[in-house]
C-alpha cells in the first residue's frame, strides 16, 4: 500500500507541476499576444502618420522657387524620383502611388517652377497643363517614321545646322561611344554590327522637342532625342526576356538568346512602316513573330526600301531582287537594326502582339484597310482583289 500510495502522491506532484507549466505558457502566450497587438497598431499608425505626412507637402512656409526638369518621354517613376531629389515631395513611392489611386496620366515635360509649399494636387495640375518656369525659344517636331537623313533635313530647317553637319555628328564614332557610355541599356555594341548602315538609326525618338537656348549644340540636340528613346523603352526593358522565353526565338536565335532592345527597335521600326491610319499594329506585329517562329521571311517591302536607299510608291519585283541583309525578302529573321524611328504605339505593340493563325497581310491600294490571311492562296487572292486591280484601274 505504502508503494502505491507514493505513486499516487508522485503522479499529483507532477500533475501540480504540468498545471503551473501550463499556467506559465497562457501567461507567455497571453504577454506576447498583448505586445503583438501594441506592435502591430504601432506599426499601423506609425505607417498611416508616415504616408499622411508624404501626402503634405514639403515644407508650407517655403515658396523659393527651383526649376524641375522633366524630360520628353519620362515615366511615372522618373518623374517622381525627380521631383523628390529637387525637394519638391517628401516620397516617390507615395505620390507614384498617389497619382495611381487618382488615376492622374498624361504629364507633359518641361523646365517647371515649383516650390516645396505646392501640394500634391498643385504639382499634378501643373505637370498635367504644361504650366512651365519658362517657354522654349523654339521647338522642333520629329514626326514618327523618319530615317536619319530625313531628322537631318528637319534639324538644318529650324537650326543653322546643315543637314551635312548634322550626318556628321549622328554618326561620329567618338560620339556614339558617349551615348553607349550614357544608356548602356538602350545603346549596345549591337549598333556596332556589320551590316548596319547607321549605328544610331531609329535611335531618335520622334516628338516635339522644346529648346531653351537659342544656339544648342548638335550633340546636345541628338542627346535629347535618344534620352527620350531610352525613357520610352525603359518601361519594356524587363519584359523582353519572358516575351522572348515564350515563343519568339527567331530563325538565327542561338539556344537561350532573349529579344534585345535593339531587336525590339528593329520590330518596332518595321511596325511603324508598315502602319496606317487602319493599320493593326498589334496584329502586324503578331503576324511578323508568327513567320519568325515558322522560320518564314518577313518579306515586308519597307525594309526592300531602306535597303534600295530610295524611296518610291510601289516595289518592283526586280526590288526584291537586291541583294542587301537588309531586305527581307531575300534574308531570314530581323533585318541588322531599325529602319526608321519608330514612334510609342509601335513600341508598345511589338511587346504586346496579337496572336492570331495569320501569316499574311496587306493593304488595299484603294483605302488604306488592312486585309489578313492564313495561307498563301488566300493572300494572293486578296492581292489580286484589293491591290493589282485597283492599280490596273489606274
Amino acid at each position: 500500500m505504502s508503494e502505491k500510495s507514493s505513486l499516487i502522491d508522485q503522479w499529483k506532484l507532477n500533475l501540480q507541476e504540468r498545471k503551473k507549466e501550463a499556467k506559465q505558457v497562457r501567461k507567455i502566450v497571453f504577454i506576447l499576444l498583448i505586445v503583438f497587438v501594441f506592435l502591430t497598431a504601432g506599426a499601423v499608425l506609425g505607417a498611416y502618420s508616415y504616408i499622411s505626412s508624404a501626402l503634405e507637402p514639403v515644407d508650407e512656409t517655403d515658396e523659393n522657387a527651383v526649376a524641375v526638369e522633366i524630360p520628353i518621354g519620362s515615366s511615372v517613376d522618373g518623374i517622381t524620383q525627380t521631383l523628390e531629389d529637387n525637394g519638391i515631395i517628401k516620397n516617390a513611392q507615395v505620390y507614384k502611388y498617389y497619382l495611381k489611386f487618382n488615376n492622374e496620366t498624361d504629364f507633359q515635360a518641361g523646365t517647371y517652377n515649383m516650390t516645396p509649399a505646392m501640394t500634391l494636387s498643385e504639382i499634378t495640375e501643373s505637370l498635367k497643363t504644361g504650366k512651365i518656369y519658362n517657354e522654349p525659344l523654339f521647338n522642333v517636331t520629329i514626326p514618327e517614321g523618319l530615317v536619319l537623313e530625313e531628322i537631318a533635313d528637319i534639324i538644318a530647317e529650324n537650326t543653322d545646322y546643315t543637314q551635312e553637319e548634322f550626318m556628321e555628328t549622328v554618326t561620329d564614332e567618338t560620339f556614339i561611344n558617349s551615348l553607349m557610355e550614357k544608356y548602356p541599356s538602350l545603346i549596345t555594341e549591337e549598333v556596332k554590327s556589320e551590316n548596319i548602315k547607321r549605328s544610331l538609326e531609329g535611335y531618335l525618338f520622334p516628338a516635339t522637342y522644346p529648346f531653351y537656348e537659342e544656339n544648342p549644340s548638335l550633340e546636345s540636340i541628338i542627346t535629347q532625342m535618344v534620352e527620350a528613346m531610352n525613357n520610352n523603352v525603359a518601361p519594356y526593358i524587363d519584359l523582353l526576356p519572358a516575351f522572348a522565353e515564350g515563343d519568339y526565338t527567331g530563325a538565327e536565335a542561338e539556344e537561350g538568346k532573349v529579344m534585345s532592345v535593339h531587336d525590339l527597335l528593329t520590330m518596332a521600326s518595321l511596325l511603324e512602316e508598315e502602319a496606317t491610319a487602319t493599320t493593326d499594329r498589334a496584329m502586324i506585329a503578331g503576324i511578323f513573330y508568327n513567320r519568325l517562329e515558322s522560320e518564314m521571311p518577313l518579306q515586308t517591302d519597307p525594309t526592300v526600301l531602306y535597303a534600295k536607299g530610295e524611296w518610291q510608291d510601289r516595289v518592283l519585283f526586280e526590288d526584291l531582287e537586291i541583294d542587301d541583309p537588309y531586305n527581307t525578302y531575300q534574308v531570314q529573321g530581323l533585318p541588322p537594326g531599325p529602319i526608321a524611328a519608330p514612334g510609342a504605339t509601335s513600341l508598345e505593340a511589338a511587346v504586346s502582339p496579337e496572336r492570331s493563325d495569320y501569316l499574311y497581310f496587306l493593304t488595299s491600294a484603294e483605302d488604306g484597310a488592312m486585309y489578313y490571311s492564313e495561307t498563301l492562296e488566300e493572300h494572293e487572292r486578296k492581292a489580286e482583289e484589293f491591290i493589282y486591280s485597283v492599280n490596273d484601274e489606274e
